[in-house]
């Protein structure tokens, strides 16, 4: 296997954005499997969801914005912690933001390893964490949060923020227009990219992609990759996820049974997954750490461990050096 460049370190080719509208309140901000940003226009206010990785990449979305509504943008909805996430909030703060909102287990994950994942995704991704300078000093806190399930009402506009179940994080938020059948999933459903499963938990994900699906969303904004538009293209971000989580976890528990170490666990399952998913964006990227995390569930660690800076070299020189 040949060596590959650490992370994303290597991709600093700028994606083509697109701002599509879904419906009279929905919109996607989405740049060729970039991390996403949500927008809902309710009858008296924005609600942002996912703010890009810092105040500079989020003056984009605010600029698309105001090229359809003059409303205040008065929440952002962090679906999940990671900095590539949620770093770019201050921009909307300043635009009148009232509330930064997250579930509390999401809150929980900032208080354990925000800093952490901060220095540590500032170093994965070097073309995402441009103009990191612009960035306030400290990490992005909730000032509200939730447990189960929130319902916020934009004017007439009923917007529910419900957790159904742990999957890319234990902190997972989507976000639901029911009267529209719209949703907002953050990374626990991507399309035509790769998962990223560091935080994960494999064995509860796949159930809370089916709770996803119970909900029949006809339209569905994922983590990275194009807006899906309809019925039969949300069913086929939800079967794209769903399968790669299992193949790959799949994959890690038939090594581990097999008494072998994690170089050769990811090495077999590298090289089973690749056929099939490696044209996926971030697919070189993730598979390091998603294995590495699926080996820590399937032996000896439930909840994943926190990924430092010094972690994610020496992990990757042990997997790909």
């Amino acid at each position: 296997m040949n060596t590959k460049t650490f992370a994303s370190a290597a991709d600093l080719e700028e994606k083509q954005v697109s701002f599509d509208r879904l419906s009279e309140h929905a919109y996607a901000y989405t740049a060729e499997g970039d991390p996403n940003t949500g927008i809902i226009i309710g009858d008296d206010a924005v609600m942002v969801i996912d703010t890009q990785a810092t105040p500079v990449m989020a003056q984009d979305v605010i600029r698309r914005i105001r090229e359809v509504t003059d409303k205040p943008i008065k929440y952002v909805v962090m679906s999940h912690y990671h900095a590539v996430r949620v770093l770019g909030a201050s921009a909307y703060m300043a635009e009148g933001g009232q509330h930064i909102i997250a579930s509390r287990d999401t809150y929980d994950l900032v208080v354990e390893r925000g800093q952490f994942d901060k220095d540590s995704e500032i170093g994965r991704f070097p073309r995402l964490f441009q103009n990191v300078e612009s960035v306030p000093p400290g990490l992005t806190w909730p000032t509200l949060t939730f447990e189960g399930r929130m319902s916020l009402w934009l004017g007439k506009l009923e917007v529910q923020l419900i957790q159904l179940g742990r999957g890319h994080t234990k902190g997972d938020t989507v976000v639901w227009i029911p009267s529209e059948k719209i949703l907002f999933s953050g990374d626990l459903v991507e399309f035509d990219a790769t998962p990223y499963a560091g935080d994960a938990y494999f064995k509860d994900w796949p159930q809370t992609l089916d709770n996803i699906a119970a909900l029949k969303p006809e339209k569905l904004v994922p983590g990275r990759g194009a807006a899906l538009q309809t019925p039969e293209q949300v069913q086929a971000g939800l079967a794209g996820t769903r399968d790669f989580i299992r193949d790959l976890y799949a994959s890690v528990q038939a090594g581990v049974a097999a008494g072998q170490d994690l170089r050769q666990v990811y090495e077999a399952t590298f090289a089973a997954l690749q056929p099939k998913y490696g044209h996926w964006v971030i697919f070189n990227h993730c598979m390091p750490f998603d294995v590495t995390r699926a080996y820590d569930e399937a032996t000896q660690h439930a909840d994943p461990r926190i990924w430092t800076a010094e972690r994610d070299r020496q992990m990757w020189q042990a997997l790909e050096g």
